[in-house]
């Protein structure tokens, strides 16, 4: 009988602990803290409201979006006059808050300057070989974050190459 409780009172001796650790490792809610404050005073109520709406409104600005763009981009590999190999890749933007429709309404011109950076990088070696090296990647990413730059000045903050794969033929 002692054998069968033993494992049943670990078990329970387990889950209070985790509970207890858990509730203990809580992050403190600061929100309710700034409410409880409001309560005790009516005149500071308003104000700290006021702070707490501006700083939350703040912080929301400063978050980034990300839009993925629709399509994959496929650039072709040329050696010789012919094609070697197929570079298939998915690109998302991180834009400033609020910028999303901005940016899809500006779609077919960012993807055009995007195909140009690309093409130009296949031109010049820079899918052959080790083309996902650290370096190869970061002077991509740069060229297509200066063309995006061209098109949609400050709203877009960086270029992230989301799925990058290539088909040698």
């Amino acid at each position: 009988m002692l054998g069968k409780a033993v494992p049943v009172l670990l078990a329970v001796l387990g889950l209070g602990g985790g509970t207890a650790a858990g509730l203990f490792l809580r992050p403190a809610d600061t929100a309710a803290e700034g409410h409880a404050a409001e309560a005790s005073d009516a005149d500071s109520s308003a104000e700290a409201e006021g702070e707490t709406a501006h700083e939350a409104g703040s912080e929301e600005t400063q978050l980034p979006e990300y839009v993925k763009m629709n399509n994959q981009f496929v650039v072709p590999v040329v050696s010789e006059g012919r094609v070697t190999a197929m570079v298939v890749l998915s690109l998302s933007l991180e834009v400033a808050a609020g910028s999303t429709e901005a940016v899809y309404a500006r779609e077919p011109r960012l993807r055009d300057a995007f195909l140009q950076v690309l093409f130009d990088h296949a031109n010049v070696g820079g899918f052959s070989g080790s083309f996902t090296d650290g370096s190869n990647l970061v002077s991509l990413r740069t060229g297509l974050r200066e063309a995006a730059a061209m098109i949609m000045g400050d709203t877009i903050k960086d270029v992230l190459i989301t799925d990058i794969a290539r088909q040698d033929g």
